[in-house]
Formats: structure tokens, sequence, C-alpha cells
């Protein structure tokens, strides 16, 4: 992950999100609208920026679990095209800020995490059911 400072989302409410969670430290932010969410850090596919993002998650083991719904839209989000061609990320849960590796889940695998992302955030399954595009669950595992 390059050393120069994330561009952060553009649309509003997620960049109010994200500087609360980075002003205190993951104090506030950390739960948003009762749900647990991480800053997830990613390099631009084409620029080589990085670019920073806030996401609901869960837990799966010492992994976290993150969904690329962008709401149900036809198309995969930013975030989620970038760590396709960039899996190195870097990821800030609450105070915690580590390298990761992102992997989308495999089909078994996104069978058995997508029901613990629908019970933490419901509206995935809604999301899910507005577009043809299968919503890929994303695994981050922690690196070393």
């Amino acid at each position: 992950m390059p050393d120069s400072r994330p561009v952060d989302s553009p649309v509003d409410w997620v960049h109010d999100h994200i500087r609360e969670y980075e002003e205190s430290d993951g104090e506030r932010g950390h739960t948003w609208r009762g749900v647990p969410t991480l800053l997830l850090t990613v390099i631009g596919r084409r620029t080589g920026t990085p670019r920073r993002t806030a996401l609901i998650y869960g837990e799966d083991g010492d992994r976290y679990v993150v969904v690329a719904s962008k709401g149900g839209a036809r198309e995969h989000p930013q975030w989620y095209r970038n760590l396709q061609a960039n899996p190195e990320v870097e990821v800030q849960v609450g105070p915690r800020v580590l390298k990761a590796v992102a992997r989308t889940a495999d089909p078994d695998e996104k069978a058995r995490l997508w029901p613990l992302m629908a019970r933490i955030w419901p509206d995935y399954e809604a999301y899910q059911q507005r577009t043809d595009r299968d919503i890929p669950v994303v695994v981050l595992e922690p690196v070393a």
C-alpha cells in the first residue's frame, strides 16, 4: 500500500462517516445504524491512488467479510473492481489497522457467509433481488 493519503469516497455521507471514524481512531463510526463497519483502502486500478470506503462487515474466524452490494446496482462497486486488480488492501477495524489480502468467496463459501451477512444487514437480500448481478461476498484475510 503506497504511503500517500487515501482519497475518501466521494459520496457525502460515506465521506463524513470515514472522517468521523478516522478522527476518533474508530471510537465513533465503528458502529453505524447499529451494525459494525470497517474502513477498506484499495489501490485504484488505473491511477494507483489509494481509495478508502466504509463497509459493513462480519467476522469469520480471524477474517473479515464484506459484501460488494452497491445497493443492488447492475455494476460492481469501484472498490470491488479495484481489489480484483490488486487484492492487497488495508483495513481499519475500530482502532486496529492491518494489511490484508482480499478475495471473492467461492460459491460454497458464499453459501455459508451470505446468511451471516444478511443477518447483520437484512437489506442485502433486497439488494440481490433487485439485480441480475451475483453480488460478491469478499473475504479479507489478514497478513502478518
